[in-house]
């Protein structure tokens, strides 16, 4: 156990420092509140141990900005008996316990020892939360290709470290979810995690947003508030569409993430934070900064470890798992409502420029408006497939024609090889006929006179 004792007595240090150690603990030992938190600063501990009265920062003050700069820290007061009652009024704002001088070495220990004990059974569950929240966040991030499996590689290796993480990709290809992906596989994973859209925030509260406000620092501005970066201490802040900030915006936040520290707008103290900053953006960075649109130095302080994220298109194997999964979230897990083969196919062929967000809102339709429990290609709406197709392995795929183009030839040409017997055509399409028919309708596909009867 990792303990950190404070007191301005050095015999009483050296003392409690050689009894500790001897019972196989790691102790830091420094002469007053102010050294303690310069250390709490530059490492983590399992436990503090501090006497009440000190000079400059005492114990009480000592209590609170431990408490602040490491929230699961233990720490345990050693009083006199004349401040007993302070010693009772610190346990209620945070402290684990307090021991009353004289005490006896067995009594120390065992307050020492129920703090450990405490502070490792925070840290088990905290894990066990973390794995959880880990396994749940996984299990929304569906893909099979070798794109997807790459890029979640990248996830896995860099999730338990602190690096800071720039997500480049199109807009509906799950940003947000890997980062709190990121987030829930990280020591974070039981620390809260804030998303902020900064393209959404308008321009003259951006700042306040971000860095919070005191009363009074402009109109409407009744009460402190807390900005962004305060709610995310000791987790995660996702910064999505960062290259929307301004250009002042943007060197407040450089030295956020430089310092970490914020200045609430119209605040005179700087508050520290301990945030692990992820970035989010779907435009190109690079041709920004560029441009001298966004700050260079900023670019080199959120690109760390940049992740691109595939955009669907690119992802053509993954959309038939996708489709399903979307079908089970939005139809039930007991549900009979299935997929066609047709569809599937139909889905697989489109190039999805809303990405991921476009399928799971197009499967989540279809459900609701289903006719039946097998959805086909002709519960597809009507303005499906504007887009351009994904060429085929073969490179003739759609030859730059929409959806609708390539399926009204693939249709004309069934009827054509069939002889305008619709039913064959069906069975060479592979779908149903009335499927076959609803699309004749849609294209306005009249067979001869002769075979209009078939």
């Amino acid at each position: 156990m990792r303990i950190l004792l404070a007191d301005d007595d050095r015999a009483v240090r050296r003392v409690f420092q050689f009894k500790l150690e001897k019972r196989g603990h790691n102790v830091t030992t420094v002469e007053d509140g102010a050294q303690a938190i310069d250390r709490i600063r530059a490492d983590r501990y399992d436990v503090l141990v501090s006497d009440i009265r000190m000079p400059n920062v005492d114990g009480l003050e000592l209590l609170e900005r431990a408490r602040g700069l490491q929230p699961d820290l233990k720490v345990v007061l050693i009083t006199a008996h004349a401040t007993v009652s302070q010693a009772v009024q610190a346990v209620k704002i945070g402290a684990f316990d307090y021991i009353t001088k004289p005490f006896e070495d067995e009594e120390f220990y065992a307050v020492i020892d129920r703090a450990g004990a405490f502070r490792t059974l925070e840290e088990e569950n905290k894990s066990l939360r973390g794995r959880l929240r880990a396994t749940e966040a996984q299990k929304k991030l569906i893909g099979v290709s070798a794109s997807f499996k790459e890029m979640m590689h990248v996830v896995d290796r860099i999730a338990p470290t602190e690096a800071t993480v720039l997500l480049l990709g199109p807009s509906g290809t799950g940003k947000e979810m890997i980062a709190r992906t990121i987030h829930a596989k990280s020591l974070r994973g039981n620390e809260p995690f804030i998303a902020v859209n900064c393209g959404a925030i308008p321009r003259d509260l951006v700042e306040s947003e971000l860095f919070g406000h005191v009363k009074g620092a402009f109109t409407g501005a009744i009460r402190d508030k807390k900005g962004r970066f305060e709610q995310a201490d000791g987790g995660t802040i996702l910064l999505d569409e960062i290259g929307e900030l301004a250009g002042d915006v943007q060197v407040k936040l450089l030295r956020v993430l430089q310092e970490r520290v914020v200045e609430p707008v119209g605040g005179e103290r700087a508050i520290e934070v301990n945030v692990r900053v992820i970035a989010a953006t779907n435009v190109d960075l690079d041709a920004q900064v560029a441009h001298g649109q966004f700050r260079e130095d900023l670019f080199y302080r959120i690109n760390v470890v940049p992740i691109r994220i595939p955009a669907l298109r690119d992802r053509a194997t993954d959309i038939p798992v996708l489709a399903r999964a979307f079908l089970q979230r939005y139809a039930g897990p007991d549900s009979n409502v299935t997929l066609s083969p047709e569809l599937l196919r139909c889905l697989a062929s489109y190039s999805w420029p809303g990405n991921v967000r476009e399928l799971e809102n197009l499967v989540e339709r279809m459900v609701l408006l289903r006719q039946s429990d097998v959805l086909e290609p002709a519960d597809l709406p009507e303005e499906f497939g504007s887009g351009p197709l994904i060429e085929s392995a073969s490179g003739n795929g759609g030859g730059g024609s929409t959806f609708h183009e390539a399926e009204e030839k693939l249709v004309r040409d069934a009827l054509q090889a069939a002889s305008w017997n619709r039913s064959q055509a069906a069975r060479n399409l592979g779908i149903a006929r009335h499927v076959l028919i609803y699309r004749m309708k849609k294209y306005g596909i009249h067979p001869p006179e002769r075979n209009a009867r078939r």
